[in-house]
């Protein structure tokens, strides 16, 4: 068994990820949930069909909201901003492509969202004996999430 046959053996840990936004650059996140997609199905049954019963097929695909969490830097409000041109109707879609990395920091699976926005930035908590770094939370809605492995 060679080494790269070894390597296929065992699942990817989730914990060594990138995240790029478009003309925003890149961050660093501690979480990122909501990478989801589905079809949703449409039921038919023809007039003549013997059967009492519908078949099914493939609808119109949807996205989930993808919600991404990271520590909150002094002076970093570019999700902020970001966020700002949705209120003033000129809000910049981008594409946002988060990246599971193996070991050596190479990308095996990455998830593209095309015309991604926020759509919810939330501020940490604040509590006057806590202990845990502050961390902000971005919501983006997009119109496509698209899943590729990579090579």
């Amino acid at each position: 068994m060679t080494d790269e046959d070894q390597d296929s053996i065992w699942p990817m840990p989730k914990f060594y990820f990138s995240v790029e936004f478009g003309d925003y650059g890149s961050a660093e996140f501690q979480e990122v949930s909501g990478l989801d997609t589905e079809v949703q199905p449409i039921e038919y049954r023809a007039g003549d069909s013997p059967t009492f019963s519908n078949i099914k097929m493939p609808g119109i695909a949807k996205s989930s909201n993808v919600t991404l969490k990271k520590g909150v830097f002094a002076a970093d409000h570019t999700f902020w901003d970001w966020f700002s041109g949705v209120k003033l109707n000129t809000i910049a879609r981008q594409s946002v492509v988060i990246r599971l990395l193996d070991e050596g920091g190479n990308p095996t699976m990455v998830w593209k969202l095309t015309n991604a926005w926020p759509i919810k930035v939330s501020g940490t908590d604040l509590k006057s004996d806590g202990t845990e770094i502050a961390v902000e939370t971005i919501e983006f809605a997009c119109e496509r999430l698209t899943i590729e492995n990579a090579t």
